[in-house]
């Protein structure tokens, strides 16, 4: 199971089965948290609700910080740990395209597929748009191409972008978090929340 020891002699089927329930575990929590409300979502953008921001700074405080005692008694190898190549162009495009179709559709890939699997009307077109953008990615990839693959940085970690150690690194996030969280509810406070009575 890629990075995790205890799963690194384990069978393929074994590895997918982990996998699985992981998933469903993660879209659970998803839903729980709300995450399957597009009004929720877009609540981030106009301050009334941080719920996002929140429950997002949480589980990566929580993934690093546990990633990084995992990897000190060893039951985890970070060197293992697959990082996407930095493409300094693309990486600037394709933030603003996702954060334009996050605050109008009210969702990301992942908190779509959740609304999807209890059958938000909304979350349908809002995937179906997915598909159409990566549609039409892929058909125009050949004139774009040469910006893509541009400005290559390789395989970069943000804690090594900053010259931090992980460890360090995990303290600077921590900090950023409790400031954040505390603007968070200064956010909240200050601007009202839309009297709505139903959600699709």
């Amino acid at each position: 199971m890629g990075p995790i020891l205890i799963f690194s002699e384990s069978p393929v089927w074994l590895s997918l089965l982990v996998a699985f329930f992981i998933g469903i575990v993660f879209g659970f929590a998803l839903e729980q948290a709300g995450f399957s409300s597009s009004r929720k979502l877009a609540g981030m953008f106009y301050g009334y609700d941080t719920t996002v921001l929140k429950v997002f700074f949480t589980a990566a405080i929580f993934a690093l910080v546990g990633s990084l005692l995992m990897n000190y008694f060893g039951m985890i190898n970070l060197d293992m740990v697959f990082v996407n190549n930095y493409y300094v162009g693309a990486a600037i495009v394709g933030g603003v395209i996702m954060g334009a179709g996050f605050i109008m559709g009210g969702f990301c890939p992942g908190t779509g597929l959740c609304a999807l699997s209890i059958g938000k009307i909304d979350a349908i077109f809002f995937l179906l748009g997915g598909f159409l953008g990566a549609f039409l990615y892929a058909e125009t990839y050949p004139l774009i191409s040469a910006f893509a693959m541009d400005y290559y940085q390789g395989p970069v970690k943000i804690n090594e972008w900053m010259g931090l150690s992980p460890g360090v690194f995990a303290l600077v996030l921590i900090i950023a978090a409790v400031i954040l969280f505390w603007l968070a509810e200064k956010a909240e406070k200050k601007f009202p929340r839309p009297n709505i009575t139903n959600d699709y």
